[in-house]
């Protein structure tokens, strides 16, 4: 991955947007995750129920991390469970999990019949479809890695046109996170009553805005100046501020406050949400 560390979150994300075909074939060709790749695609097609996909370690393992489930991957009683559900059931498991990662995995892999039939694993391009989805949750995390702004900013991209009603975000704490973030909302705001919050959602956000790519890199831009504004670890982190620091500490013992302004950013927050 190329490094972002010690950047603004708003010039991280340009360098990522810009180099992320570049990266993506990085991870496609090194060898962990070809030989995963490879893995997946030749055994996928011989798997009709959940009980094979969760018993074959490789392909369980590649499909929670295409899902970027791996911090569930040690509960395969659960994930078993979940996949095996009815979703037509109002009382199954898949429905009562709130964890809407799971509600996708569970959708996309489109097990049938109590987990027992499967027409998806066959086709060539569901699987090639799988492949990349894997692809993009590695370059996700691996950029969030290094800057939790530039991840989050990437999930919301990713997530943003499947947003219909405020609870699509109130169930994603990710999500959830984000809008507060650009709304100005205190990280408090998320303990109250969820139908308060979400009639404040409506209240506040444009949710047909949502399928304009241009107002969600507006969205985007301001969560991330904000966030960087809100994260003093920014400042820290900035090899002059430490270095004037120090320089202040050996003369007189006093400290040295930093403040950081990004002038091009503040203009780009004016122009734009």
């Amino acid at each position: 991955m190329i490094s972002i560390s010690g950047m603004s979150s708003f010039l991280a994300l340009k360098l990522a947007d810009r180099t992320e075909d570049f990266q993506k074939e990085q991870i496609r060709n090194s060898f962990q995750h070809s030989r995963a790749i490879e893995i997946f695609k030749e055994r996928i097609s011989d798997v009709e129920t959940v009980d094979q996909l969760v018993e074959d370690n490789d392909l369980y393992t590649f499909v929670m991390r295409a899902f970027d489930l791996e911090d569930q991957i040690f509960g395969k009683a659960l994930v078993k469970k979940a996949l095996k559900s009815d979703k037509d059931d109002r009382e199954s498991l898949i429905n009562r999990l709130t964890d809407p990662r799971m509600r996708e995995m569970f959708d996309v892999l489109g097990f049938t019949e109590n987990g027992t039939k499967n027409l998806n694993t066959i086709l060539t391009g569901w699987q090639t479809r799988l492949v990349e989805r894997y692809i993009d949750t590695q370059f996700v995390n691996g950029l969030a890695e290094q800057n939790e702004t530039v991840g989050a900013a990437l999930q919301f991209r990713r997530k943003a046109a499947d947003i219909e009603s405020p609870f699509d975000i109130l169930k994603d704490t990710d999500l959830s996170k984000f809008v507060r973030t650009v709304l100005g909302l205190p990280a408090e705001s998320a303990q109250m009553d969820i139908d308060r919050q979400a009639t404040f959602l409506e209240a506040r956000l444009d949710f047909d805005k949502l399928q304009d790519p241009a107002e969600v890199e507006a969205m985007i831009t301001r969560f991330s100046i904000v966030s960087d504004a809100l994260n003093s670890t920014a400042a820290l982190n900035n090899v002059v501020v430490q270095m004037m620091s120090s320089a202040v500490s050996a003369g007189s013992g006093d400290s040295f406050t930093p403040i950081t302004i990004d002038i091009t950013s503040i203009s780009l927050m004016r122009s734009t949400y």
